[in-house]
């Protein structure tokens, strides 16, 4: 099962996030919410979720 992990306020900050969770080796999603808000849900694997989100707040914090 796949669970949002961020919701990303652009494509470029959404497209950012997949590609460095990728390289870490992480199964990634990215899905818009709507398109007249143009934000995008970040989902990974319910099982990976811990470690995603290590990663994730790093990523976010540089």
């Amino acid at each position: 099962m796949w669970t949002v992990i961020y919701i990303a306020p652009t494509a470029k900050i959404a497209d950012r996030i997949k590609t460095k969770l990728s390289e870490e080796g992480f199964l990634v999603q990215v899905r818009p919410i709507s398109l007249t808000k143009n934000q995008f849900e970040i989902l990974v694997p319910e099982g990976e979720l811990e470690e995603v989100q290590e990663v994730l707040n790093s990523i976010l914090h540089r």
